[in-house]
């Protein structure tokens, strides 16, 4: 999940990253969401922060949270999380 503010909104460039990582991988279990902090609750702890954030759920639980848009992290936390 890409959290974002709706001041900046989401990572772009990371959404081609993950479209690349889900082509390659061929993977059901991928699946990539956008949540703007300011309008869920749930979120709230996120706000007012300037990075982009990237939560990761396996099974409705959180196993993995990759702050700033670092490509290599992000993708060996995909992959590690598969």
């Amino acid at each position: 999940v890409d959290v974002f503010q709706a001041w900046c909104g989401p990572c772009k460039p990371v959404v081609n990253l993950f479209q690349k990582i889900k082509n390659e991988a061929g993977s059901d279990l991928l699946h990539f969401a956008v949540a703007e902090v300011d309008s869920i609750d749930a979120l709230e702890k996120y706000r007012g922060q300037c990075e982009p954030v990237f939560l990761f759920y396996t099974g409705g639980e959180l196993v993995a949270v990759v702050r700033g848009a670092d490509a290599p992290l992000l993708q060996k936390t995909i992959l590690k999380q598969l």
